[in-house]
């Protein structure tokens, strides 16, 4: 029993000198509370004056959900199918675009200067644009970028004066060549572009961001019409090609079949009432020369029919399930979580320095004095 509380003693006994400790150090950061207040305090005036200087930034999202399984295009192929008799393995639906490029196709250089033209007017009307000149002469940035810019001004403008820079280009954007402006340009849009893509659902959903309200709305409406244009336009390429290849075709065995029909029409008229050997010769020549022509016809009219059915099965169906619709609140910036942000690091900051880094210098200056 006395080696049992013995034990029990030794192992107790850590326990109540830790608890020893957190209490003197809760007692130090307790002596220096108005300390700890002073420098919330200032935190937090510190943080407004952050969270009022960054200009607002307003989000818009629109969500695409991904095309039906087919229900739609095999129903209007079974019709085709009916009608024309046409084998249904002679079309097959390709998915040439997965919704996985969606988000490289939109951050691609060519489809960000699609988007210079824009016209843009903000939401009080001052301002009528294009999104070019809207994101270099119009976007609001907070005081201390000026300061912090300054130097790298002043060092980009000296070094100018000893290099040859190339004048800027006029008239359309040449993407294979940028201007420092238009790739600056670029790069400012390509981070307000977002798209993003749920591998499970399929669901894509689109955000931009701007400073103005109606202007982030209408751009994000722009893009998810312009990223549907591209889809349709990459995805049905090479069946309209073929289709135009097709009816330049069937221009041509629809001209051949009238002319044969003609000559052997026009042979007829002129040898009525003949029965030599020759006219007959001649006469089954041309009506061979007309049904192979009208053979050759109906096969292209056919042809025709299952290229514009293939046109048609593999034209993307988008379904917006969420709009655009002009923001009513700002995205950003989150002035609670900068309050909060400020004042945490000021409060764990000054008790760092009151528990460690206060007693270091008094320790330091003993040894010093010593």
């Amino acid at each position: 029993m006395a080696e049992e509380t013995k034990d029990t003693k030794h192992t107790n006994y850590p326990s109540e000198e830790q608890e020893i400790d957190l209490i003197e150090l809760a007692q130090k950061v307790w002596a220096e509370r108005i300390l700890i207040c002073k420098v919330c305090g200032i935190a937090v005036l510190v943080g407004l004056v952050v969270a009022f200087s960054i200009p607002k930034e307003f989000a818009t999202s629109v969500t695409l959900a991904p095309e039906g399984g087919g229900n739609g295009s095999s129903g209007g192929m079974g019709v085709s199918i009916a009608v024309t008799g046409i084998n249904p393995g002679a079309i097959s639906g390709e998915d040439a675009l997965s919704p996985g490029l969606y988000p490289d196709i939109v951050s691609s250089t060519p489809f960000l200067i699609e988007l210079f033209d824009v016209p843009v007017t903000d939401d009080q009307g001052k301002i009528r644009t294009t999104l070019y000149e809207y994101l270099i002469d119009y976007q609001r940035a907070p005081w201390w970028s000026a300061i912090i810019g300054f130097p790298f001004k002043v060092l980009g403008w000296g070094m100018s004066l000893f290099a040859d820079t190339p004048e800027e280009g006029e008239g359309s954007v040449n993407p294979f060549r940028l201007t420092q402006k238009e790739a600056e340009v670029v790069k400012n849009l390509d981070s307000r572009i977002q798209v993003s893509v749920d591998k499970k659902t399929g669901v894509t959903t689109l955000t931009v961001v701007m400073q103005d309200p109606l202007i982030s709305a209408v751009i994000t409406d722009t893009v998810m019409a312009r990223l549907q244009d591209y889809i349709t336009e990459y995805r049905t390429n090479k069946a309209r090609h073929d289709l135009a290849f097709i009816d330049k075709l069937y221009e041509e065995a629809k001209a051949n079949y009238y002319e044969a029909q003609q000559k052997y029409a026009r042979f007829l008229d002129s040898n009525q009432n003949i029965i030599l050997q020759s006219f007959r010769a001649e006469q089954e020549r041309l009506q061979n020369e007309m049904n192979l022509a009208y053979g050759a016809y109906n096969q292209v009219v056919q042809q025709q029919q299952i290229a514009r059915a293939k046109v048609q099965e593999i034209t993307p169906v988008y379904t917006v399930v969420q709009p655009a619709t002009v923001p009513l609140k700002a995205s950003k910036p989150r002035k609670a979580l900068i309050l909060i942000g400020f004042v945490f690091l000021a409060g764990a900051g000054t008790v760092g320095w009151i528990l460690f880094i206060k007693d270091l210098i008094r320790n330091r200056q003993k040894q010093i004095k010593n």
